[in-house]
């Protein structure tokens, strides 16, 4: 099939949101825990989140456009703190759950079935069932001129995984803890790890690491 711009524009609303979300492949699912200045909690799934700087720890995410109430959007605004808590295969339905158009004086904490857990003395929930929990505090929010999207960054104040989880290297064994992944708006998979490579140089074979990041003896690549 071949669609132009013009015909994009043709297309029934509810297909092409599907086709555009799902041009993009795999993407991180994560719940995103906020609550307002008087404690009342919130809790929305989001599939932008993305990695933005090691040093400082900066992420950043994508809200759609504020022209309706974006109780998570809002949150953040009016207490400049939030978590990014990954979804797995465990609490993927109770994650997706949470997209329901709830009342803001609802949480989707209690509306899902999961826990909020509050951790080092950070103001935020977190995701108690999550295992990988990220505590940010917010930098920058810009309303992006193309499209009234909103873009926030956030700089990570804590991380919560498991010891074991991490490799020698710093790498986080994300596949070792059911992290799964969203690929349109509504569907959701597990990974298979293929292998690690070493890092690339010009002229250089690459090698097989194992999973702690050391070269492996099995194999060289290419």
């Amino acid at each position: 099939m071949h669609f132009t711009r013009e015909s994009l524009g043709q297309l029934d609303k509810r297909y092409r949101t599907q086709l555009i979300n799902s041009l993009s492949g795999f993407k991180s699912a994560n719940l995103i825990g906020t609550s307002d200045k008087t404690g009342q909690t919130n809790l929305a799934i989001v599939s932008s989140v993305f990695h933005l700087g090691a040093n400082p720890p900066l992420m950043g995410l994508i809200f759609r456009p504020h022209s309706v109430p974006r109780h998570s959007l809002q949150n953040i605004l009016e207490t400049g703190i939030f978590t990014i808590n990954q979804v797995s295969e465990k609490i993927y339905r109770q994650a997706h759950q949470s997209s329901a158009k709830y009342t803001q004086e609802q949480s989707e904490f209690n509306e899902v079935g999961l826990e909020a857990a509050y951790l080092a003395d950070f103001k935020a929930p977190f995701v108690a069932e999550s295992s990988v929990k990220i505590g940010l505090s917010l930098v920058e929010n810009q309303t992006l001129a193309v499209n009234n999207t909103e873009l926030v960054i956030g700089e990570i104040k804590h991380i919560f995984v498991p010891e074991n989880a991490i490799k020698a290297d710093g790498y986080l064994d994300i596949e070792g803890l059911e992290t799964v992944a969203l690929s349109g708006l509504d569907s959701y998979h597990v990974t298979h790890r293929m292998e690690r490579l070493s890092y690339a140089k010009p002229n250089q074979t690459l090698s097989q690491l194992t999973i702690n990041g050391e070269f492996s003896r099995i194999h060289k690549v290419g």
